[in-house]
């Protein structure tokens, strides 16, 4: 596939970062000696999860309700998710005084739930083990004709999202240091698509590895089968933010392409995971948000002796089971 061809280009996410400058918070890279003594490299992570809602899905989602028409604006927005895209859609719909509805599963943890209302926005409910949320969405597109704003399968999301990939480039070369490794969790593909175009175009020696839990890594198999393979239904995770069927129609090709591979983790990694993003980099972050942090201490990617950086993704969980997990590692 051809370059044009794809979804976005770096021209993408230098726009979508004009269009958030003064509304992000900036993350800094920051580091552990205990980690980097562990893992004997220089590990840099990136904590989104002490970004505007918690998660980088702020980014995605104000990208592109800023692009709203008016029309689009007096029509409302609908949206599906377990929690981050929804908190950053509801954010970002009431800055622009947008009414939002999101869609979230029966399960999704209260403090996202809540969070989500706290902004404004409607919650609906459904099973996602029975129902799918597409379906659920149907009526209030076809028939109030709200407009979609999806968590991941969209140009202007992917872009706002590349934005991460960016600042890492910058700063790693602020700093006057080579990016060998990258670490991104992966669910349906918007971050990671977004944030390799963006480590491509400015550092393209840099391999960009997805992380996925065990049994929800479509991603990683996909890769290495060359086309999109769905998850098999039945199989659960605490890693609630990144549980989605299948790669993006729109993200696959992406990450196709600047991808080295994906690697799945499994529930115990991250719970470890956690307790050390806590005790070494004095971070909350959610299951899904420290995938890439599980990933460093599998074989799957020699990091021995390179500098690499690691997306934490997000912060959103409820502290009774934040507590538990790390008490339980």
């Amino acid at each position: 596939m051809d370059s044009q061809d794809l979804a976005i280009g770096i021209a993408d996410v230098e726009a979508a970062a004009v269009r958030l400058k003064g509304q992000i918070v900036s993350t800094r890279l920051v580091e552990s000696e205990a980690l980097n003594a562990r893992y004997k490299a220089r590990i840099l992570f990136k904590p989104e999860c002490l970004q505007r809602t918690g998660s980088f899905k702020f980014r995605g989602a104000y990208n592109r309700i800023s692009q709203f028409t008016e029309d689009e604006r007096r029509r409302g927005i609908i949206a599906y998710s377990s929690g981050n895209h929804a908190q950053g859609v509801a954010s970002s719909a009431r800055l622009f005084g947008i009414h939002a509805t999101i869609i979230m599963p029966h399960d999704a943890p209260q403090t996202k739930v809540a969070n989500t209302r706290s902004y404004g926005a409607d919650v609906v409910f459904y099973d996602r083990y029975n129902q799918t949320r597409d379906a659920v969405a149907r009526p209030y597109i076809e028939e109030r004709g709200m407009v979609l704003v999806p968590p991941y399968d969209d140009p202007s999301i992917m872009a706002g999202q590349g934005t991460i990939g960016l600042e890492i480039v910058a700063e790693t070369r602020e700093r006057g240091l080579h990016l060998d490794e990258l670490f991104v969790p992966s669910g349906g593909g918007g971050l990671i698509s977004g944030v390799s175009v963006a480590v491509k175009a400015g550092s393209p020696q840099t391999r960009i590895w997805g992380v996925e839990p065990e049994n929800f890594d479509d991603l990683r198999r996909s890769l290495i089968a060359g086309e999109q393979v769905a998850n098999e239904p039945g199989h659960r995770s605490i890693c609630d933010a990144i549980l989605t069927p299948q790669p993006g129609d729109l993200t696959f090709p992406i990450n196709k392409r600047n991808l080295a591979g994906a690697v799945a983790v499994s529930d115990k990694a991250v719970k470890v995971a956690m307790r050390d993003a806590a005790n070494y980099l004095k971070l909350i972050v959610e299951p899904g948000g420290c995938v890439g942090l599980a990933a460093l201490a599998g074989s799957d990617v020699n990091i021995e002796g390179k500098t690499v950086a690691v997306v934490l993704s997000g912060g959103n969980v409820d502290l009774d089971l934040y507590g538990g997990l790390v008490a339980s590692a």
